[in-house]
């Protein structure tokens, strides 16, 4: 039984290393992705709060607010990969993978209260309306929808299955989508003198935001929480499990996420008395990676009578308990 669990351990370790490998590939180029949105968006938000000012423009100054928030997600999703990026040690046994979980959260916190202002303003506007320059509201927005789409389109490159860049790419599609209608109500005063259009489009802006911030913490809120990741379901696996030959019985079933792509599950299995739990385990575990992509397992794999008399007892099962590791 050693050999086998040795030979295993090496094989782990080469998928291991080579998954590793393509993973930190993969977050170079997010990385640089993530650079070239924020000097993007950076030098327009600049830009656009001067011109808001002289405009008058609360459509304007709601966009450039989203622009500071669009630019403090990019950094702080640079930060939070770095961080990702650091190995295990010490206490932290995953290493700080979860960073990425906290860094969406707080890009998605961030769009909520900005929404909630803007919702304010927005409704002080409609009632007090300011005098807006609709030529330069729409000449900046054609602008920001321009600089916008090319960041959109630099994130969208990137891994979006992160759930951290999928935070900075939401920021920077909603803020495009404010730009276009920022630019109609542009266009509405321009042509109408309908001065109230601004802040129309505000409101738009804040029920963007609104809806991407609420993405955004409800999922974060899933890793933190440690739900299982949205379509696996734990009740399927266990009944996937318990209809494999050897097994009798699963509980203390858990699947969580440790981030975004980084599923993880342990469970306590009982078999068949006459069966080699180790080769039961090795069994269960490749059905776990082939049929749900869970590729770092927990599993304590027993024999049925023999862990109900030491149960009886208070005492552990029969097998020793292993960890079976694949591509991590």
């Amino acid at each position: 039984m050693r050999r086998c669990a040795y030979d295993r351990g090496m094989a782990a370790h080469g998928h291991g290393h080579d998954h590793g490998h393509s993973h930190a590939v993969s977050a170079d180029a997010d990385r640089r992705y993530l650079w070239i949105a924020l000097g993007l968006m950076t030098a327009l938000m600049i830009a656009q709060v001067i011109i808001g000012v002289l405009a008058d423009s609360l459509a304007l100054l709601a966009d450039a607010a989203h622009m500071v928030s669009d630019s403090g997600a990019l950094a702080l999703s640079l930060f939070a990969m770095a961080m990702a990026a650091k190995p295990a040690r010490g206490a932290f046994t995953f290493g700080f993978k979860r960073v990425e979980i906290i860094s969406a959260l707080l890009n998605g916190a961030t769009l909520i209260v900005l929404a909630a202002y803007f919702v304010y303003a927005s409704i002080g506007r409609l009632i007090a309306p300011g005098d807006p320059d609709g030529m330069l509201v729409l000449v900046v927005s054609l602008v920001g929808i321009v600089v916008n789409l090319l960041a959109t389109w630099v994130l969208s490159k990137a891994n979006r299955e992160s759930l951290n860049v999928e935070g900075s790419y939401q920021h920077i599609l909603t803020d495009l989508y404010a730009f276009i209608g920022t630019a109609v109500a542009g266009a509405v005063i321009l042509w109408t003198g309908f001065v109230r259009a601004d802040a129309i489009a505000s409101l738009f802006v804040a029920a963007l935001m609104l809806k991407a911030g609420y993405v955004l913490v409800r999922e974060g809120g899933r890793v933190v929480l440690e739900a299982a990741p949205r379509g696996i379901d734990p009740e399927e696996i266990a009944a996937d499990i318990t209809a494999l030959d050897p097994v009798i019985e699963v509980h203390d079933l858990h699947v969580w996420e440790v981030t975004s792509g980084f599923p993880a599950l342990s469970a306590h299995v009982l078999v068949e008395d006459e069966v080699d739990c180790h080769a039961a385990r090795l069994r269960i575990g490749r059905l776990l990676i082939t049929d749900y992509g869970i590729d770092h397992t927990t599993l304590q794999v027993d024999h049925a009578a023999e862990a109900a008399r030491h149960a009886e007892h208070g005492e552990d099962g029969a097998c020793p308990p292993a960890v079976l590791r694949e591509g991590h």
